[in-house]
């Protein structure tokens, strides 16, 4: 009479165990190059700490071109964005001007692919029109002295921001806000003296979710914990992976 309920048992231990699989990592791609910055490092201080924080599996795009018309050979692919659950943007591109090539680009991310946009991601693809900065959700076209910047998170009820703590960078570069797109939503403000502007949001473009800082000039930044926790909550947010008390959802943090 007991061999019944062992066997049931035994048949049902599969699909617990199935049920206990961890999640697949998700799969980033880390494009890097262009002017005026160390991307050589800076690549890999990005993969390192969102690896850390995070179960993700960075890949890079990188170019040594450290010019302003870097490109990069995938976005010459129709399909480049397949296979990667978010882009994270890091490039200083400014006169890569190409329209047909900025589309390609922007038509992975309108079409839902969701994306994380680091520092001069904000400063790249000028061409004449408005196109980059539309998915972006702010526009920006310069900043001033390198001076540290106070930052403070103005929505921290956001996922993104909750229990995150304000602080004060190293010197850094504190970029305009020419234009804010209504449907950005502003995370953080970053204070030089007496300018004053937005240095993190969120935004949706198309079907595809955005998260920008314009934080990040110089690697002792980029490898700062409290700038690598803001933009690991920006990723998860953009993939929605993200509670809203800021943990990442069952199987996708390392804390």
């Amino acid at each position: 009479m007991r061999i019944l309920p062992l066997l049931l048992l035994l048949l049902a231990a599969p699909a617990f165990a199935q049920e206990a699989k961890p999640p697949k990592a998700l799969k980033a791609l880390l494009v890097t190059g262009g002017c005026c910055h160390d991307y050589t490092k800076q690549k890999d201080i990005l993969k390192l700490g969102l690896e850390k924080r995070l179960n993700i599996i960075v890949e890079h795009a990188h170019t040594e071109d450290r010019s302003t018309k870097a490109k990069f050979e995938i976005y010459q692919k129709p399909d480049w964005a397949a296979g990667y659950d978010v882009v994270i943007h890091d490039e200083c591109s400014a006169d890569v001007k190409e329209i047909d090539y900025v589309e390609n680009i922007l038509k992975a991310h309108r079409e839902g692919v969701p994306s994380v946009n680091l520092h001069c991601a904000m400063h790249s693809y000028r061409t004449g029109t408005d196109a980059w900065f539309e998915f972006l959700g702010v526009k920006s076209t310069g900043h001033g002295p390198e001076l540290p910047i106070q930052v403070s998170y103005t929505d921290k009820n956001h996922p993104i921001t909750h229990g995150l703590e304000d602080w004060v960078t190293i010197r850094e570069e504190l970029y305009n806000n020419v234009s804010v797109w209504p449907s950005a939503k502003p995370l953080a403000n970053g204070r030089q003296g007496e300018k004053e502007y937005v240095v993190g949001w969120t935004h949706q473009y198309g079907k595809g979710r955005v998260f920008c800082t314009t934080l990040g000039h110089h690697n002792d930044t980029v490898a700062d914990d409290r700038y690598l926790d803001f933009v690991a909550r920006g990723l998860l947010w953009a993939t929605d992976k993200i509670e809203a008390d800021g943990k990442p959802k069952p199987g996708f943090g390392k804390y």
